[in-house]
């Protein structure tokens, strides 16, 4: 059955609503998991809305938003809205990750989601679920979307209302209308009247209790039954009235409680107002003389169905019970109990202890003991003193008696020598004498090159000895210059070392060398150190040295001086000396070169040199003059008159020549011996005057002649003069330094 209405939008108006209702009744197997429905549907497509304004327009015009249950209603609303582009929203969206139908907070089964091919899908704010109504592809399908998109809106509107039906009844849509099915226990159209059950009746010794929702005696009625004071229940309670009219069980009664039976033989006069050992039962309690019970003279069974009392038994009497004495011991016989009557009891005391009082006493009929209990005295030893440095504790179980055990403990610094430990024995003795407390010692001081000075109070190099350290004659302290024995048996401070003053670094002096012996650190106090030369040296000083007690050399270290050779005070005569001194004028390794004026030459060795033992190597050399070719004194026609200032026919000799009457000269006429040893000219010769035709006759030929026989001579001889004095030359180079480098014009001397 399908109704069409027009409704009317109060928030809206009348425009833009189109309002189509459905009446639709279509009845679902229970058994298929729906439900009965007939409801009418409506929907809006004039404005579309939010999800959220949806479902409130719905709430506020009909019942709720359509929420899809099965597939048949998704058909059946596909077949009933007209096609819309924004399709429509439906009452279901997401809460916790689950989708669930809003009207009811229900989560939708599985198999009653109907969503679209890859839907739905995981885009963020998609909570709400649409439906696709007359689409050509997935109709009637679902699709989450964003809840702020507007779509069209679908509504219902329920046949039951509130007061359709009782709160006893579920109101059940039928079609186009409804009806109430009652709760069990229940009936009428609206289900309101409760079904009645038979009344009760209290039993004997008891009362009710009963609650009734609807009614005396009506469905759901419940009565409670409690026995009176001393009875028990016998039966279910409580009742409760069925939805069939029956109560759940029949009736209880009372009984009275019952106490256990009593067979004791304390236990006379039993009275039973009810039953016998029942409640209210009473019983009185007796024992024979000389023996008794505790507790009541009389038990009575209480309502719980307990005796007011265990039952008491006849014991016999007793002492009170013989505890040790302190450090003692006790035996006893008992006739009966312990501690009871007839008991006899023995005491003794443990070692160490003596017994006061008897040492027997028995346990009386009145339950007192013959004689006081006695007491056991500890034996004593005689008072301890602490020895000196040393304190002394005591465990005590009375002072200086047996079992005392005294500790002796050293004072810091002392060691105990001796057991610490001593203890009274039963004799009254102590076990060990006491011991002796001993100061520690250190380490015995002896600083080697010094001496020390200490105050002991307790002992040599024992605990409180302080020493001080004072260092011999040349010796320096190094550290603390007193230390003190602690309580640990080690001083205070490092022992001080005396270590030898250190002179000065001595180098070894240039040219020599210094060798010391050290017997306290290199030069360090009493350390002898000799110095030598070297080859060609002498020693300008005292040789050896001692490091004194002040820190300072006994002598200056002293220095190597190069041993001198004879003084050449001037050079050879006719010559020149030129001197290097590589250390001190005219000493070792002094070297002096010599070299002669022109016209002379040198006779020895070119070089002098200073040896190691002071003397010259060589001889000094001499300037010879050169000498020139001699020169006979008469050479036919020929006579000569020569003078020789530096030896005969040497450098500087000068020979005049003269000819004959009726000779002439026939070249130079003054002759003198060169620098190079050569005479400046050839001998002239004399020559005989001729006449003065022959003279003609020869003075073309002749002159020629003489002249080129005269030039070829003289050229021979510069030719020779010139090897002669490049071969000496080379010599002198080869033998001799140059002078220029080594000139000392100090010893530049003139022929």
């Amino acid at each position: 059955m399908m109704m069409f209405q027009r409704s009317v939008d109060t928030r809206q108006g009348l425009h833009h609503i189109l309002l189509i209702a459905a009446l639709i009744g279509f009845v679902q197997d229970l058994s298929s998991g729906g439900g009965a429905h007939a409801w009418s549907y409506n929907f809006n497509i004039s404005s579309n809305r939010q999800w959220l304004e949806a479902r409130q327009w719905c709430q506020q015009h009909f019942t709720d938003m359509v929420p899809i249950r099965n597939q048949e209603e998704s058909d059946f609303i596909n077949n009933l809205l007209p096609f819309n582009t924004k399709y429509y929203w439906i009452g279901i969206g997401k809460r916790e990750g689950e989708w669930v139908w809003k009207n009811t907070d229900e989560k939708v089964p599985e198999d009653a989601q109907n969503w679209a091919v890859e839907e739905p899908d995981n885009i963020a704010a998609q909570d709400c679920v649409e439906i696709y109504i007359k689409r050509v592809k997935d109709t009637a399908k679902w699709n989450n979307e964003n809840c702020l998109k507007r779509k069209g809106t679908v509504c219902y509107t329920a046949s039951c209302k509130p007061e359709s039906c009782s709160a006893n009844a579920d109101c059940v849509e039928t079609v186009g209308n409804y009806s109430c099915q009652c709760h069990p226990g229940f009936l009428g159209s609206r289900c309101e009247e409760a079904i009645a059950c038979k009344p009760l009746l209290d039993p004997e010794q008891a009362s009710s209790y009963c609650s009734r929702p609807y009614g005396s005696n009506r469905f759901n009625s419940s009565c409670r039954f409690l026995c009176d004071l001393g009875f028990r229940i016998v039966g279910e309670s409580p009742l409760l009235c069925q939805a069939s009219g029956l109560w759940t069980h029949p009736v209880p009664l009372c009984q009275v409680e019952q106490c256990p039976v009593l067979n004791h033989s304390s236990i006379k006069n039993c009275s039973h107002p009810i039953a016998p050992y029942s409640f209210k039962s009473v019983c009185q309690v007796r024992c024979d003389e000389g023996y008794e019970h505790r507790g009541p003279d009389q038990i009575r069974c209480h309502y719980n169905g307990q005796w007011t009392s265990i039952v008491p038994d006849c014991t016999v009497k007793r002492c009170s019970p013989a505890f040790f004495p302190v450090s003692g011991n006790v035996t006893c016989v008992d006739a009966v109990e312990p501690f009871s009557f007839g008991s006899r009891c023995n005491f003794t005391c443990q070692e160490g202890h003596y017994l006061t009082r008897d040492d027997t006493y028995t346990c009386l009929s009145s339950g007192h003991w013959s004689n006081p209990t006695p007491t056991c005295t500890v034996v004593r030893c005689n008072s301890l003193k602490a020895p000196p440095h040393a304190s002394m504790q005591c465990q005590d179980p009375g002072v200086n008696s047996y079992g005392s055990i005294c500790s002796v403990l050293c004072e810091e610094g002392f060691d105990l020598i001796g057991g610490n430990m001593t203890k009274c024995s039963a004799q009254g003795n102590w076990s060990h004498a006491l011991p002796v407390c001993q100061a520690k010692r250190c380490n015995p001081i002896n600083p080697p090159h010094g001496s020390l000075s200490c105050s002991d109070p307790n002992g040599l190099f024992s605990f409180g000895s302080l020493c001080k350290t004072t260092c011999d004659e040349g010796f320096l302290l190094n550290g603390t210059n007193s230390t003190e024995c602690t309580s640990q048996g080690v001083w205070s401070a490092d022992i001080p070392q005396c270590l030898a003053k250190r002179c000065p670094t001595l180098s070894s002096p240039s040219h020599g060398s210094i060798v010391c012996s050290d017997s306290h650190g290199e030069f360090s106090f009493s350390s002898q150190c000799m110095s030598t030369c070297e080859e060609g040296f002498l020693l300008n000083g005292t040789a050896d040295t001692e490091c004194t007690s002040l820190g300072t050399w006994s002598t200056e270290l002293p220095h190597c001086l190069a041993r001198p050779c004879p003084l050449l005070d001037k050079a050879p005569h006719h010559g020149r000396m030129n001197c290097s001194h590589p250390y001190s004028s005219f000493s070792y390794d002094s070297s002096c070169d010599f070299e002669c004026n022109e016209g002379f030459w040198l006779r020895g060795t070119p070089t002098m040199t200073c040896n190691t033992s002071g003397h010259w190597r060589q001889d000094p050399p001499t300037c010879q003059p050169l000498q020139c070719e001699a020169i006979p004194a008469l050479f036919g026609s020929l006579s000569v008159n020569c003078s020789h200032p530096l030896g005969n026919f040497s450098f500087g000799s000068q020979c005049i020549f003269a000819c004959e009457g009726g000779f002439s000269m026939n070249g130079t006429e003054l002759l003198f011996c060169s620098s190079s040893g050569i005479w400046n000219d050839s001998r002239p010769n004399c020559t005989e005057d001729l006449t003065v035709w022959a003279a003609m006759l020869l003075s073309s030929g002749f002159v020629v002649a003489y002249v080129v026989v005269l030039l070829v001579l003289i050229g021979l001889a510069v030719l020779i003069t010139m090897r002669f004095r490049k071969k000496r030359e080379n010599n002198m180079m080869s033998e001799a330094p140059a002078w220029g480098d080594r000139e000392n014009p100090a010893f530049d001397f003139d022929s």
